[in-house]
């Protein structure tokens, strides 16, 4: 009788030190683990803008956003780069409706409302087709760098300025789309997201 006793109260000091090891374990990584996660997500965020375009940490604090929204995309969030003390460029969260699904991207605006690059950060769309807005070796999102509302935002076949990604219409206008809402909600906004007087 007693043998069994000790068996299982062997069991039940095994199976608490086990656990105590496992949740001070997880105590001791939780911060680096947490720290790896927000360099993955700045890794993401912020790669369609350059890291000499800003000192500061542009994540650490999401913009109010005001409240209207463009027409064909969702601005889900906007983060302000700084250099010293001076605003150098916006970032945008936007997600808009692409083939397959919503796609997500960030989209870095200059003080002077011009494009700087644009990421995507999440898609769904057709491997080898619209899956390549994903693909930086692609090069499809580097043509709309340093343009502005000015610009035909259309592909060549709309009577646009831009080229679209071969076999992927629907994904080429949706992604052309949220560049423009982007610019033009920064164009509307451009006092509140920099939080300074206009820039020329």
């Amino acid at each position: 009788m007693i043998a069994p006793i000790r068996s299982t109260l062997l069991l039940l000091a095994l199976g608490g030190s086990a656990m105590a090891v496992t949740l001070a374990w997880q105590y001791w990584t939780r911060p680096a683990i947490v720290d790896a996660e927000r360099q993955l997500r700045a890794s993401q965020f912020l790669a369609a803008l350059p890291t000499q375009n800003y000192d500061n940490h542009p994540l650490d604090s999401a913009l109010a956003l005001p409240a209207d929204q463009p027409l064909h995309s969702k601005i889900l969030a906007a983060y302000r780069a700084t250099r010293g003390s001076s605003p150098t460029a916006i970032v945008l969260v936007s997600q808009v409706q692409g083939y397959a699904g919503p796609i997500r991207l960030t989209i870095a605006i200059d003080t002077a409302g011009r494009l700087i690059g644009t990421r995507v950060v999440e898609q769904q769309e057709s491997p080898g087709l619209g899956a390549q807005i994903a693909d930086p070796q692609s090069g499809w999102l580097e043509q709309f760098a340093k343009h502005g509302l000015g610009d035909h935002w259309a592909i060549r076949r709309d009577q646009g300025d831009f080229d679209q990604l071969a076999g992927a219409t629907v994904t080429s206008r949706a992604v052309i789309d949220a560049q423009q809402e982007a610019l033009r909600y920064f164009d509307q906004h451009r006092s509140e997201l920099l939080g300074a007087p206009d820039h020329e």
